[in-house]
């Protein structure tokens, strides 16, 4: 990594490269986030609202807590996916950061 201080800011902040990459991070992020928030509310409005997760799955377990662990097994696919793709990320963000040091 370069040192921060040769390093022009508002010439990285206004590249096309840089533009580019945050609206890439953003298409790839906006499903993620849009279907997590979707979940993460449902949930609630379920059980507050309705009984159909109150039948039963397996057993003593009710579909509420398969819903709600479901949730845990989400943020760690979703979280791997990221760190998948961050890795890319991280390759854009070196290669800008080299063309931009100020000399």
């Amino acid at each position: 990594m370069q040192k921060t201080a040769n390093l022009d800011y508002e010439k990285i902040i206004n590249s096309s490269e840089f533009k580019n990459l945050v609206k890439q991070k953003r298409r790839f992020a906006t499903p993620y986030m849009i279907i997590f928030f979707i979940a993460l509310f449902t949930l609630p409005i379920l059980t507050g609202y309705t009984n159909i997760l109150e039948n039963r799955a397996f057993g003593w377990l009710t579909w509420t807590w398969v819903y709600s662990l479901s949730m845990f097994a989400m943020v760690w696919v979703f979280t791997s996916i990221y760190m998948k793709k961050s890795k890319d990320f991280d390759k854009d963000i070196e290669e800008i950061l080299k063309k931009n040091i100020a000399k």
